[in-house]
């Protein structure tokens, strides 16, 4: 007996993969903390003006005031990491790509804090960034689903 061709049969056997799949459950739960970061950073950045006083950090960079050069970077950084969120929970092309770079990022300055920083400016002493941790299997993962994801 001969299976007649419908408009669905590309349905019938196949399961829809989506790029949002590829990704482990740990990554998502980060991706909607700095969704909500990059919006606030936003926030930050236009209502600057008006804030007295914000503690802001990343990556042991810290500041008082989205307006400072450190507050600035930091603000960036978190609009950054919103964007790449925003573009692998949308499935977006590019965003594995900008995740790598946001990843390399993360782990240089991580490493610029932890074993630059502290000789050169005596008030900040040297503390192990944990961050490096999530951030190496960040990495590997989007290196790993890179050429998947680009072609779905």
């Amino acid at each position: 007996m001969e299976e007649k061709s419908t408009a669905f049969a590309e349905f019938d056997n196949n399961i829809l993969t989506r790029r949002r799949s590829l990704l482990p459950t740990w990554i998502k739960v980060f991706l909607w903390i700095f969704l909500i970061g990059g919006a606030l950073s936003a926030i930050f950045l236009m209502a600057g003006s008006l804030l007295t006083n914000i503690s802001l950090s990343v990556y042991g960079i810290n500041a008082n005031h989205p307006y400072s050069m450190t507050g600035l970077l930091i603000c960036f950084l978190f609009l950054f990491k919103g964007i790449v969120a925003y573009g692998l929970w949308f499935e977006e092309k590019w965003a594995v790509q900008a995740a790598i770079v946001d990843a390399v990022i993360g782990i240089a300055i991580c490493l610029i804090m932890m074993a630059i920083i502290p000789f050169v400016n005596p008030t900040i002493s040297f503390t192990l960034r944990l961050e490096l941790i999530p951030l190496y299997f960040y990495l590997k993962k989007m290196q790993s689903i890179k050429k998947t994801w680009e072609s779905l």
